[in-house]
């Protein structure tokens, strides 16, 4: 049986269960393949090709030769549907996705990867409903809309959508396409809308600027975070662990689930690096807009369908990111290239 991490009751699966992770390369998935190898699991990565500093950031060696890396497009369906049968995929982890910035700059190709990416997921699944028993996709809080839309109120599970960007409206038709499949198929699957993940192996998209920061802060290096005002920090290896909960509590139907984490301003952010970090005050700087996505979501409809869910408070989750790129930096492995976008 597999148990995640030291919490028994997080993860609890039988071995003959098989993942794939689309997107493993990207922090989230990383995360997950790490808590998966971690507990002897050797799940299937799809991708374009193997390389990929993140799992390498976060795994060893061993670890590393425990994962599957299987190359295909995620846009074209044979690739993803070939896959899924000539492993007895049983669970697909789906992440990849083109974050914010790729998706404004190109949304034909965003759209490709972020919604046809996952019409095949959902077409693999629906193919082979023999043996796949569910999907968890990467949705996000980028579906929702600002703030002022709801009122200044906690935004609940069957809120209204009002995406601002490309990549929202593609996490929002994401969801749709979801519910049709469970309606007209009975394909069930949970959607996850995560904010502003924080943690190694987050150096990438609009809310990866406080982690950024952390890494910064750790090499005496300024830094300027452009977006400012309240928004939600969430550990990536509790996100990471919500993933593996869903799949394996497996409520049946299309869910979409909201994430919270630490509803903050953005000078808590600054204190609690403080906190830990002395001398992180003289060194962090904000401008910019609060970003046009409500903070304050409700979590309640995931807590009562999969149980109580991992919550890092923000000092220890800055504190463990602290301890893995000191870790990296000492190996002369902290990849740095983020800190000049």
């Amino acid at each position: 049986m597999f148990v995640l991490g030291n919490h028994s009751s997080d993860f609890d699966m039988a071995e003959t269960s098989r993942f794939l992770v689309t997107g493993a390369k990207g922090c989230i998935g990383a995360w997950i393949i790490k808590n998966l190898v971690g507990q002897g699991a050797a799940p299937w990565v799809f991708d374009v090709d193997e390389k990929s500093h993140r799992l390498e950031a976060l795994l060893s060696p061993d670890q590393m030769d425990q994962i599957h890396f299987i190359r295909g497009d995620i846009r074209r369906t044979d690739d993803v549907d070939r896959t899924v049968g000539d492993h007895g995929i049983t669970h697909i982890l789906h992440l990849a996705a083109l974050q914010v910035p790729a998706c404004a700059a190109n949304p034909p190709l965003g759209a490709e990867v972020n919604v046809v990416g996952t019409l095949n997921v959902f077409e693999a699944a629906r193919r082979r409903r023999d043996t796949v028993k569910y999907i968890v996709y990467a949705s996000s809080a980028a579906a929702l809309g600002p703030e002022e839309f709801y009122g200044g109120m906690q935004v609940g599970e069957h809120a209204a959508l009002r995406p601002s960007t490309h990549y929202g409206a593609f996490k929002q038709c994401n969801e749709e396409n979801a519910r049709i499949y469970f309606e007209t198929g009975g394909i069930s699957s949970c959607g996850l809308r995560p904010w502003a993940v924080y943690g190694a192996g987050r150096d990438q998209g609009m809310t990866s600027a406080p982690t950024k920061a952390i890494k910064s802060v750790m090499l005496d290096r300024p830094y300027t975070i452009h977006f400012t005002g309240r928004f939600d920090m969430q550990y990536v290896d509790d996100v990471a662990r919500i993933f593996l909960r869903c799949a394996e509590a497996r409520p049946s139907g299309a869910h979409v689930y909201s994430l919270r984490g630490a509803v903050i301003q953005m000078d808590d952010f600054i204190n609690a690096l403080e906190q830990v970090r002395p001398g992180a005050h003289r060194l962090v700087h904000v401008d910019g807009e609060q970003l046009p996505v409500a903070p304050d979501l409700d979590d309640s409809a995931l807590v009562r369908d999969v149980g109580e869910i991992p919550r890092t408070p923000l000092p220890e989750g800055i504190r463990e990111t602290l301890r893995i790129f000191e870790g990296l930096q000492r190996a002369g492995r902290l990849d740095t290239s983020d800190l000049s976008s």
